[in-house]
């Protein structure tokens, strides 16, 4: 499936709306960390178990209001939506933390 770079609110707002489960890192691209883990949540959008979870990125840079109203306050950032609601959230860059965050959704 893999990642889709969200580039407006309104297009967070719609994909949150029709997919059941969605995974999203909150990142900025000059900070290590979330260059870190980065692969991570690559791998596993493109694993078999996450199948049905939409995964995704969204540059707080770009977005800042959005990571605002998200309550992005440390990144990376990771949130999980199910069915159009808050379901988890992990803030720093942990592999294992990031696979039981998404586990939450299968």
């Amino acid at each position: 499936m893999g990642v889709h770079n969200i580039k407006s609110k309104e297009d967070f707002e719609q994909t949150l709306h029709k997919h059941r489960a969605v995974a999203v890192d909150f990142y900025a691209t000059w900070y290590t960390p979330c260059k870190a883990i980065a692969p991570a949540f690559v791998e596993c959008s493109e694993q078999d178990r996450f199948k049905d979870v939409r995964f995704l990125k969204v540059d707080i840079d770009q977005l800042p209001e959005l990571a605002a109203d998200m309550g992005v306050r440390e990144m990376p950032a990771f949130k999980l939506f199910l069915d159009d609601k808050p379901a988890g959230d992990l803030v720093g860059a942990d592999k294992d933390g990031l696979v039981r965050l998404l586990e939450k959704a299968v």
